[in-house]
């Protein structure tokens, strides 16, 4: 049997079932089937900031937001395959350093030629674009525990991110924020910005990292809540079989030990062919 519900679903899935933290099933009246305390735990995310920046100049603001762009960005479409709806979420990426120390890239910026306070809401009613940044490599872990023996309830999801300013998840977003105030990879002579990051440009480091709290957002790429590994709080092994239970394998983005240093997709994609061949490798 192979579950693969990803990050969220799959520990949901094997807690509503008995296998994880046996006190947090016994809380619910769950049955204990399976003792693995990994369930669910080393939740982590790419935490991204993103931040707006009003400019002298048309953006997809102005056209999104009245019903005659709209209408024209349909009909570019459907007619020529062309326009706004053929682009992709971002425009522009770009990986960098948040420091100068060496290493490899820990940081990955996107920008955006449009702006909303949050996802799901409306467009600004003026020109802007988004840059955000992404810390690539998260310290913090969280958890997704169930919350009731309701499957289709949603479960209890923390990502805990501490932005303590002398840590290395503040100090990335610290060093980020800097970095976007100075250029980023939105300098060009045909933006003029006309403000800061929601009027971050000028404040102390703990101001930033307060702010960068309240615009830090999901990027969508949890991982790690049924890891790989051989120590007692992993849940699967290297081929992706749940510890202690025959015949059943995780093959989602759920048994990265630690994040990638980018977007996830391409890896799991990786992920499900290794278990494919696992699979192919166990029929034969």
């Amino acid at each position: 049997m192979v579950l693969a519900a990803g990050s969220i679903g799959s520990p949901q899935i094997l807690q509503l079932s008995g296998i994880g933290r046996g006190g947090l099933l016994q809380n619910f009246g769950l049955p204990v089937v399976h003792e693995l305390a990994g369930v669910g735990e080393n939740l982590h995310d790419h935490l991204q900031i993103r931040m707006v920046w009003k400019v002298n100049g048309p953006t997809l603001n102005e056209r999104a937001n009245r019903w005659a762009g709209k209408a024209a960005m349909a009909l570019e479409y459907l007619f020529f395959k062309t326009g706004p709806l053929t682009m992709p979420p971002s425009q522009l990426g770009a990986f960098a350093k948040s420091d100068d120390l060496g290493g490899d890239a820990d940081i990955e910026w996107h920008v955006q030629p449009l702006s909303l306070e949050k996802f799901g809401e409306p467009l600004h009613p003026f020109p802007a674009i988004t840059p955000s940044v992404c810390n690539l490599r998260p310290t913090s872990r969280g958890h997704v525990r169930i919350r009731s023996t309701d499957p289709f309830a949603a479960p209890e999801i923390r990502l805990k991110l501490p932005l303590d300013p002398r840590g290395p998840g503040g100090r990335c977003a610290l060093d980020a924020l800097h970095e976007a105030h100075h250029g980023g990879p939105a300098r060009s002579p045909d933006i003029r910005r006309r403000n800061g990051a929601r009027g971050t440009a000028t404040q102390s480091d703990d101001a930033l990292v307060k702010a960068a709290g309240d615009l830090g957002t999901t990027i969508f790429h949890p991982v790690g809540t049924c890891r790989m590994g051989t120590d007692v709080d992993s849940v699967v092994d290297d081929r992706l079989r749940v510890h202690g239970i025959e015949g059943l394998r995780v093959i989602d983005a759920s048994v990265m030990p630690r994040i990638t240093s980018g977007n996830t997709n391409a890896p799991t994609y990786m992920i499900a062919e290794r278990g494919a061949t696992s699979l192919l490798a166990n029929e034969r």
